[in-house]
C-alpha cells in the first residue's frame, strides 16, 4: 500500500494556521496594535482602507527591530517572550512580536519597515504569501511601520466569507476601542479611507472613555475600586439611568488584556439588581490585576476567553466592588460592607439567575391554599394567573403549525357589525386581547402583534419607495460616537426610507429634521440611538439584509410596550391590521403573536 501521510509545505501550513489567528481584518488589527504596545510605543497610528480588505497599516514609535529580528518575526512559532513552557504562566504582555505575523504574511502582501535605536539604517521587507520578495536597508526613524494589503487575496474562499464593509469596520472599531481603553497612557490615531476617526491624546482612563464614547459620558461615570491581597479591581461604572437595551459597552480587562466572561458579567449585572429594568445593560470598564499564574490565557486562539483558578472568589470581589461603588455614589441604597465577604455564598447565589421570575411565581401559585372560604384566594389566583402564559408559549407554537389554525385566520375578524366589535373583544392585564371565533377563541399578544404590523409596513414602504416622514417642529441634535456616526451615514439612504430625515452637523453629530409618522410620543433622539443599537445587535447575531435589519430594529423599538393601556379603537385596529399581514402568526424574530384555543381544548382544561 502506498503511503498517504505527508508533511504539508510551509506556505500551506501557514495558510491553515491563519484561519485560527486571522479570522477577519479586525484580527490582524488586534495583533499589530498589541505588537506595537509590547514595543513600548507612546504614539500609535492605525490606517485602514475599505474596512481592512485593501489596507491595514500600523505605525509606531516603539523600540523597532534589528534586521535579523525583522526576518525572524515572520517565522512560525517565533517569539521574543518565551524561553520555556512555564513562561506562559508569567506573561503580562500582549503580542509575541511574531506570533501571528507568519500567519498574516501567508494570506496577504506585507511590507515591514523597522529600525531600532542601535542601527543607523532600518530594514525594509516585502513578503507575499510567505515568500520574501525584497529585503534592503532604508533610512527610517526609530520604530516600526507594517502594512498589510489585500488580506486573503490568495485564499478566495476565505475572502468571500468576509462581511460587508460596515460590518467589518465595526469589528475593527471594536478592537481599536478595546486596545485604546486598556492603554490610556498611549496616544492613538485612527484613519479609515483617509478620514480621521479618532485622535486620542494620552491621559487618564476617564478621559479616554469620554474621548471614545462621547462627552455625555462625563455625567455617568462612577469610579470603582476594590483590592485584596491577590486581586485588584479598578475602573468605572455607568449610572443606572444611562443603561442601554443592548450589550456592547461592557469591558473586562485581565492584566490589561480584554476578555469575555459571562460569569463575571453576571456579577456586575447582579449588583445593579432592582436598579435596572429587565433587559437593560449597564456600562462598565473594569480592570482586574491578578497573578498571571492564576490565569490561563491560552484557552482560545484570540485570547478573549480565559480560565481562572478560582473564579468564584473573583465573582464575589467584583460583585462587592460594584455594590460598594454604587452605594457610595448615592445611586443605590446604603449597604453594610463592614462584614467579611462570604465568597462561597456569592458562588452559591450566582446560580439564582437560572430560575426565571415566572418560575418563582408559579411556585407561589402552586402553594396557594385550596380552601374557598376566603376571597383572598381569588385575588391571589388573578394576581398569578398571568404567569401561566409562559407555560403555554411552546404549546402555542406547535398549535400554530397545524392546518386547522391556518384556516382559522380567515374567520378571525368575526363581527359583521362594526359597532359590535369592541364588545366582542376583551383586554386583560393590558397585555392580551381576546376575541371569540367560531371554533373557540383567539388570544393576541398586543405588543408582538404591533411589532409584526410595523415590520410589514416598513418593508412595504421600502418596496414601493414610499418613505413617509413627518417634519419635526424642533430639529433634534444627536451626538454619536465615531463608529455610530459612520454607521448612520453609511446607512443614510436606507434609514431615510424608514421615514427619518437627518443630516451631518459637525464632527460625529447629526440633526434629525423628520421622523416616521408612527413615532407618537417617542423621543426622536432616543429612538434614533436605539435604532442603531438594535441594528448593531441584529448584525452581530443574525444574517439579514440591511433594510430588513433596519425594519426589524425600528419595529421592535416603536411597538407598543407590554402593559400599555389601549382604547377599544386601538384594540380593534390591531386585530384588523394583524390579520391583514402576510405572516400574522409570528413577530420577525419568531415570537408567537396569537394563540387559537379551540372549544375542545378549553373543555379539556376542565376535565
Amino acid at each position: 500500500m502506498e503511503d498517504i501521510i505527508r508533511v504539508l509545505p510551509e506556505n500551506i501550513a501557514n495558510q491553515i494556521a491563519a484561519g485560527e489567528v486571522v479570522q477577519r481584518p479586525s484580527s490582524a488589527v488586534k495583533e499589530l496594535l498589541e505588537n506595537s504596545i509590547d514595543a513600548a510605543a507612546s504614539d500609535i497610528t492605525l490606517v485602514v482602507k475599505e474596512a481592512g480588505k485593501v489596507l491595514i497599516q500600523v505605525i509606531d514609535d516603539g523600540k523597532g527591530m534589528t534586521p535579523n529580528d525583522a526576518l525572524m518575526s515572520f517565522e512560525r512559532h517565533a517569539t521574543s517572550k518565551l524561553k520555556e513552557a512555564k513562561d506562559l504562566f508569567k506573561l503580562k504582555s500582549m503580542g509575541f512580536r511574531g506570533e501571528a505575523l507568519a500567519s498574516i504574511a501567508a494570506v496577504s502582501q506585507v511590507e515591514l519597515k523597522t529600525k531600532d535605536a542601535h542601527h543607523e539604517l532600518g530594514t525594509l521587507l516585502t513578503i507575499e504569501a510567505s515568500e520574501i520578495r525584497k529585503q534592503e536597508s532604508v533610512v527610517l526613524q526609530k520604530g516600526t511601520s507594517i502594512s498589510i494589503r489585500n488580506l486573503f487575496y490568495n485564499v478566495p474562499a476565505r475572502r468571500n466569507f468576509l462581511k460587508s464593509n460596515p460590518v467589518e469596520f465595526r469589528h475593527i472599531h471594536e478592537e481599536f476601542q478595546r486596545v485604546a481603553l486598556a492603554n490610556p497612557h498611549i496616544k492613538f490615531s485612527f484613519y479609515h479611507n483617509e478620514e480621521e476617526i479618532y485622535c486620542l491624546e494620552s491621559g487618564k482612563l476617564s478621559k479616554r472613555i469620554v474621548q471614545l464614547f462621547g462627552k455625555q459620558y462625563q455625567q455617568q461615570l462612577i469610579p470603582c475600586e476594590e483590592s485584596t491581597s491577590s486581586i485588584r479591581v479598578t475602573g468605572y461604572l455607568g449610572k443606572p439611568e444611562f443603561a442601554k437595551k443592548t450589550r456592547g459597552e461592557q469591558f473586562f480587562f485581565v492584566n490589561n488584556r480584554f476578555i469575555k466572561n459571562a460569569y463575571l458579567n453576571h456579577a456586575v449585572v447582579k449588583a445593579y439588581e432592582n436598579m435596572l429594568s429587565p433587559d437593560w445593560h449597564p456600562f462598565y470598564v473594569l480592570f482586574i490585576d491578578i497573578d498571571p499564574s492564576k490565569v490561563d490565557v491560552n484557552v482560545h486562539p484570540t485570547k478573549t476567553e480565559v480560565k481562572f483558578t478560582d473564579d468564584r472568589i473573583l465573582y464575589g470581589i467584583i460583585s462587592s466592588a460594584v455594590k460598594q461603588s454604587l452605594a457610595t455614589s448615592n445611586v443605590a441604597p446604603s449597604l453594610d460592607f463592614t462584614t467579611d465577604v462570604n465568597f462561597s455564598l456569592f458562588a452559591s447565589k450566582s446560580n439564582d439567575y437560572r430560575v426565571s421570575e415566572s418560575d418563582k411565581k408559579y411556585t407561589e401559585f402552586k402553594n396557594i391554599p385550596s380552601e374557598r372560604t376566603s376571597s383572598k384566594n381569588w385575588e391571589l389566583l388573578y394576581e398569578n394567573a398571568h404567569n401561566e402564559d409562559s407555560l403555554s408559549r411552546e404549546h402555542a407554537k406547535k398549535e400554530l403549525s397545524t392546518p386547522e389554525n391556518v384556516l382559522l385566520n380567515s374567520e378571525l375578524p368575526i363581527a359583521s357589525d362594526k359597532n359590535e366589535v369592541g364588545k366582542n373583544t376583551l383586554c386583560i392585564h393590558n397585555r392580551f386581547l381576546i376575541r371569540q371565533v367560531k371554533s373557540g377563541m383567539v388570544v393576541v399578544d398586543q405588543r408582538a402583534a404591533h411589532e409584526r404590523i410595523l415590520f410589514e409596513r416598513y418593508l412595504d414602504r421600502y418596496q414601493h419607495h414610499q418613505g413617509l416622514s413627518q417634519s419635526c417642529l424642533f430639529p433634534s441634535q444627536v451626538n454619536l460616537n465615531a463608529a455610530d456616526f459612520n454607521l448612520a451615514m453609511s446607512l443614510k439612504s436606507e434609514i431615510q426610507k424608514l421615514g427619518f430625515e437627518f443630516e451631518a452637523f459637525g464632527k460625529d453629530c447629526i440633526v434629525i429634521n423628520g421622523v416616521p409618522p408612527e413615532l407618537g410620543k417617542f423621543s426622536e433622539k432616543e429612538l434614533f440611538e436605539e435604532l442603531l443599537e438594535q441594528f448593531k445587535w441584529n448584525q452581530s447575531e443574525l444574517t439579514l439584509n440591511t433594510f430588513e435589519n433596519l425594519a426589524r430594529s425600528l419595529a421592535k423599538r416603536t411597538a407598543i410596550k407590554m402593559g400599555q393601556q389601549l382604547v377599544d379603537e386601538e384594540v380593534n385596529k390591531i386585530f384588523d391590521l394583524l390579520f391583514a399581514c402576510h405572516q400574522p402568526n409570528f413577530t420577525p424574530d419568531g415570537q408567537a403573536t396569537f394563540v387559537v384555543l379551540s372549544l375542545d381544548k378549553i373543555i379539556s382544561l376542565f376535565n
